[in-house]
């Protein structure tokens, strides 16, 4: 089968690998129909290399048909038609019982010490091949499934695999009061996805920060209010201004590692990219790499008993923290990645015709699959107002 596959630092391509087969009795295979690139995997592409080996397959938003099922798989048959969450789970361990899936006790990585295994996505969560391909294995599949109905174009559905729970989660842990305000940093597919459901839920004002041009546009058309990063050099002073001088309710911070304005961050980041393996993913892990700027003015901006919700990925270890401002302010964190089943139920009556988050024209490219290599350059460089590239096999 064709696959998207990683060999170095901004480098990926199409090869031929071999088709995936039932290992486990509690294996699927799948059919993928689309499958996304994620903000994530530029992760992979630029900055967590010594992580990956040549030929990891890639993705871990896909959805499509089921083809076979192991002999352990109950709930599940050919011909289902199944989105796939980004983390694999068993649903029956004491994490998953209480909605924990990125923590399922099942397939944690505990060599890396890390939580639930995921798709396509280095050593430090089990190194399992991804989605952006022709077909998938799944493991425990009796719970890494979402049924979707036949029907609708993939678009319905395919953002359930992460962006939908994960902005879902973002603003659930924001704990926005209704009619009160939040600041959505950085307005990619998590954070404009993120704005669109805080206003569905009764979020008096949003305010979209970013500086790409498009995304700021976007974020306009959806009824967000916008800070152009362009434009002013205290955006904390903006928005307490926007908010009559004590900043908002939340803010979320779905930028992570990939912060603009953290100069040093991004050398260090460059010099490991350089190092061999051995030695740059010890550094990675322990040295704290992360480009904090996002997560600093976080801190900043959010008003005095307010709460912070981190959705973007941070790696570092040891960064340095202002925790007497943060207990000064008495600021309330929530971090980590989206329990994508727990949210389904609460989001898959939003998937209707009428659509009010936009699910059906959220994506801006859709690709064949042997144009991975040019969407990830795109995507990466945000050129050709590349926001959320869907493959199609």
């Amino acid at each position: 089968m064709k696959a998207v596959t990683w060999q170095g630092k901004r480098d990926v391509r199409v090869e031929d690998v071999p088709d995936p087969r039932i290992e486990q009795d509690t294996d699927a295979v799948v059919r993928i129909t689309s499958t996304n690139i994620c903000g994530s995997d530029l992760h992979l592409y630029e900055t967590l290399g010594a992580f990956m080996d040549a030929g990891d397959i890639l993705g871990h938003e896909p959805m499509g048909i089921v083809e076979e099922v192991g002999s352990g798989v109950t709930g599940l048959a050919p011909g289902d038609r199944v989105v796939i969450p980004f983390q694999i789970s068993c649903g029956h361990c004491f994490m998953c019982d209480g909605g924990l899936y990125t923590q399922c006790e099942t397939t944690q990585v505990r060599e890396q010490g890390t939580g639930a295994a995921l798709f396509g996505f280095s050593k430090l969560y089990g190194q399992v091949p991804g989605g952006q391909a022709e077909y998938l294995r799944v493991p425990q599949a009796q719970s890494t499934h979402i049924k979707v109905p036949h029907g609708p174009a993939d678009d319905r559905f395919v953002y359930l695999s992460d962006v939908l729970p994960t902005a879902w989660q973002a603003v659930q842990y924001a704990a926005i009061p209704r009619g009160g305000t939040v600041a959505v940093l950085g307005l990619g597919p998590i954070g404009a996805m993120a704005g669109r459901i805080a206003l569905h839920q009764g979020a008096g004002r949003v305010f979209g920060v970013d500086l790409v041009p498009e995304r700021l546009e976007r974020a306009r058309a959806r009824g967000m209010e916008t800070v152009d990063l362009r434009e002013h050099d205290d955006v904390a002073a903006v928005l307490r201004d926007l908010t009559g001088g004590r900043g908002p309710d939340a803010v979320i911070d779905a930028v992570g590692m990939e912060a603009h304005g953290s100069p040093g961050g991004k050398v260090v980041q460059t010099i490991t990219g350089l190092l061999p393996d051995a030695i740059a993913a010890p550094l990675t892990e322990k040295a704290g790499l992360d480009r904090l700027g996002a997560l600093y003015a976080a801190i900043d901006i959010v008003r005095r008993g307010g709460t912070i919700s981190i959705i973007g990925v941070y790696g570092g270890m040891v960064d340095p923290m202002p925790l007497m401002t943060m207990f000064d302010k008495q600021i309330q964190l929530r971090m980590g990645q989206a329990n994508v089943k727990r949210w389904v139920d609460d989001i898959m009556p939003l998937l209707g015709d009428d659509d009010p988050l936009g699910v059906d024209t959220f994506a801006s490219h859709r690709l064949p699959l042997s144009e991975a290599p040019r969407a990830y350059e795109a995507f990466q460089k945000k050129t050709d107002d590349a926001f959320k590239i869907v493959l199609t096999p």
